[in-house]
């Protein structure tokens, strides 16, 4: 089970053009949202990166505008476990579980999971909040991290299993969030 004081959100490069090619990018971006807002709610720890932002372009204003006051790690290596900067920033977190978000899930989503995997982390895929430009990409990656160990899991049954009750301000804050 997730648990709030041992779980963080990664956010992989929702950038500019890339975000403008992904498969069903209108239901990712709603649920990135929404997966980001709770994640607030909690007050877990996020990291986000950016692949090449200079090309690439920055992370999109409507996820922008969400993550104020975090910055995001700029990377050139597909698994954001290859960038100094981001292990640095893991590190200081210190948290076992973690909540994968982002694009493309076939490229730096799939290669950033399993090195997490590999060292040691447990990894919740909330696939309703990760995409590629293809479904069919998105659905092997998938099937290729959980077959490697990765959780599959989808926003709201993250953010509820985090919650555990169905009362208190949280769980009044996170209805307005999921629905």
């Amino acid at each position: 089970m997730l648990k709030p004081d041992n779980t963080m959100l990664i956010v992989i490069d929702v950038q500019g053009n890339l975000y403008q090619a992904m498969h069903e990018k209108e239901s990712l971006l709603e649920n990135l949202t929404k997966i980001i807002r709770g994640a607030q709610v909690f007050d877990l720890p996020m990291l986000v990166t950016e692949q090449i932002p200079s090309k690439i372009g920055p992370t999109i204003p409507e996820i922008a505008r969400l993550i104020t006051g975090i910055v995001p790690i700029p990377k050139a290596h597909f698994s954001c476990c290859g960038e100094e900067g981001f292990m640095s920033e893991l590190k200081k977190i210190r948290r076992g579980q973690i909540l994968m978000t982002g694009i493309e899930a076939h490229v730096c989503v799939y290669q950033t999971t399993l090195d997490l995997i590999e060292k040691g982390y447990e990894v919740h895929l909330i696939t309703d909040c990760i995409s590629s430009r293809t479904a069919s990409n998105k659905v092997l990656a998938i099937e290729r991290m959980v077959g490697s160990g990765a959780k599959r899991s989808s926003m709201e049954l993250a953010l509820f299993e985090l919650m555990k009750v169905a009362r208190g301000d949280t769980f009044s804050r996170m209805i307005k969030i999921v629905k």
